[in-house]
């Protein structure tokens, strides 16, 4: 989640310098400074609100990460929300008929997402797979054995304890083409041009600044490299009360876009071939959806 930075820098993650960054809070220059006023963009001008914001996510993840680990369950994106939900519209019953080779039970069992990336990411032999929002480890897994031995799968995450259960659960199924790395989706830490395809499951939504985490989504793919997310989609008239639930953002509803935000921030992103497809509905306001997309 995008922060106001502490110092000047180009960094791609950034979408302007500092000063800037203090201009574009002024009402009337947002539009024009960064061009963040659309997508839920702030360029740094919501800097305690995002830190807010991720610490909740935080928190909220490393507790379903103990829970996980002192007794394994399934459990969901969308935490309380979806504590009682019978739909299977979240979590490991997603899974059920996918192809799940790689991932033991620990990590599909502790899936918190709301769909299935890998099977839509269409992965060959020998690509490089980058996971945002990793969590326990399956889809990182699972994009592991379809790459092969000459492939790498690689997870990001914040979280101490989801790394560490990713990892457990690496080793537990003896996949060495793997590596979990932590840090922010708004700055990932790897080079440009790096990977060959960028796979998310229920995360995107959970950042405060979405535009950041595209362009760097889009600055990490190689020339033709392939986005191919599971994520939450609002619906357009999602209501006030709904948006300002920080309960519901740390459950994948209250932060997502809209089908047209997404859209114009994968484009801003310099990706094309933008794919929208709803699967299936979450929640009175939102459902999920593949979204995929494609660098020139």
């Amino acid at each position: 989640m995008a922060e106001l930075s502490t110092e000047p820098t180009s960094s791609p993650s950034s979408c302007c310098s500092t000063d800037t960054q203090a201009a574009c809070c002024e009402p009337s220059e947002k539009a024009s400074c960064c061009h963040t006023s659309a997508a839920g963009g702030s360029c740094g001008c919501s800097a305690g609100a995002s830190t807010d914001i991720r610490e909740s996510v935080r928190e909220r993840y490393a507790a379903a990460a103990r829970t996980v680990a002192e007794q394994p369950v399934s459990t969901s994106c969308c935490g309380a929300l979806a504590e009682a939900d019978e739909t299977g519209a979240f979590g490991v019953s997603l899974y059920e008929g996918a192809e799940t080779e790689g991932a033991p039970d620990a990590a599909l069992g502790a899936s918190l997402g709301c769909g299935v990336p890998t099977a839509v990411a269409d992965l060959h032999e020998g690509e490089t797979v980058l996971d945002l929002g990793s969590g326990a480890g399956a889809d990182v897994l699972i994009s592991a054995r379809r790459v092969g031995a000459s492939g790498k799968a690689i997870g990001l995450d914040m979280t101490d304890e989801m790394l560490a259960l990713a990892r457990a659960n690496a080793a537990a199924a003896a996949v060495e083409n793997v590596e979990f790395l932590q840090g922010y989706l708004e700055d990932i830490p790897l080079p440009d041009g790096s990977v060959d395809v960028v796979i998310s499951n229920c995360v995107i939504n959970l950042a405060a600044d979405k535009r950041v985490v595209l362009a760097e989504a889009a600055r990490v793919l190689r020339p033709g490299g392939r986005f191919a997310v599971s994520d939450v989609i609002a619906d357009a008239g999602m209501d006030a009360a709904t948006r300002a639930d920080m309960q519901q953002w740390t459950g994948c509803i209250a932060g997502a876009l809209t089908q047209a935000e997404f859209r114009a921030a994968l484009a801003d992103a310099g990706l094309v071939d933008v794919e929208i497809r709803p699967t299936h509905r979450v929640h009175e306001h939102a459902g999920s959806a593949i979204v995929r997309a494609r660098k020139p």
